[in-house]
């Protein structure tokens, strides 16, 4: 469990204002947070990680990691992907990974599974913006953490290699049994991979919502409705098949998405 109660002030664009949490996360979540640019997304992820002050208290499963006896940074099972990759420009893929853990296994095996084996012996410099986004990813998951945060890591990607890495991250994030809070913009990938959703706006959630609210009845092109049995009824969405409630569809018919956002 990920308890959040603190609060800090920030400096918009036109005024102050103040990012106000108060928020508990279950182990095995995956929480996307999403909202207006300048709204604390960023900086919330920031303060979970001890790159950034605050005042208040953050608990992870009992551990105090922001308090008066908070565990330090540095000893936090907390991996961060960046969305600007911050890799090491005189490290090679593999020494990359191992400069973040020493585990050659689990850096092999994370490698094989993301298809960078062949590039371990390259640098970050010689590799595509989809390639360094892997190698990122997987660093950030060499002392396996029991929080894994996320900054918008696949803005800058193309459609094909964006759906690759959001499965990737996804099977990740089953396989590690982690906790995973990601920030994005992107309504069909928030939709892909997260189970529940938050709204921060000015500083403040204004939505928290789990995946199966999601959805309600319209007559636009979003989603198809592929099957409906009783009161449960399933859309077709991504490439994947969702339940929501059966409000008198039909198979063939149209919904909307209702994100709350």
């Amino acid at each position: 469990m990920v308890k959040l109660k603190f609060k800090k002030r920030l400096f918009g664009a036109e005024e102050e204002f103040e990012l106000d949490i108060n928020l508990k996360i279950k182990r095995g979540e995956f929480v996307v947070v999403t909202g207006k640019s300048g709204s604390g997304k960023t900086t919330l992820l920031r303060v979970i990680a001890g790159l950034e002050s605050a005042e208040g208290k953050i608990e992870v499963d009992g551990v105090e990691w922001l308090g008066k006896r908070a565990l330090p940074p540095q000893k936090r099972e907390v991996g961060f992907m960046f969305q600007d990759y911050a890799l090491f420009e005189n490290m090679t893929v593999l020494g990359n990974l191992l400069f973040a853990s020493k585990d050659k296994e689990l850096a092999d095996y994370l490698l094989n599974v993301t298809e960078l084996t062949k590039l371990k012996d390259r640098y970050p410099k010689s590799l595509s913006g989809g390639q360094k986004q892997r190698v990122a990813l997987c660093r950030a998951l060499m002392r396996r953490p029991k929080l894994f945060l996320l900054d918008e890591p696949l803005s800058a990607l193309d459609f094909d290699m964006r759906l690759k890495l959001q499965e990737e991250i996804k099977t990740l994030h089953k396989e590690f049994k982690m906790t995973t809070v990601m920030v994005s913009h992107d309504k069909a990938e928030i939709f892909r991979v997260s189970s529940r959703v938050l709204v921060l706006d000015g500083g403040k959630i204004i939505s928290d919502l789990p995946k199966s609210s999601l959805v309600k009845s319209s007559k636009k092109l979003l989603a198809e409705v592929v099957e409906v049995d009783g009161k449960k009824a399933y859309i077709l969405l991504c490439g994947e098949l969702f339940e929501i409630e059966n409000k008198d569809f039909s198979v063939g018919d149209e919904v909307e998405l209702n994100l709350g956002f």
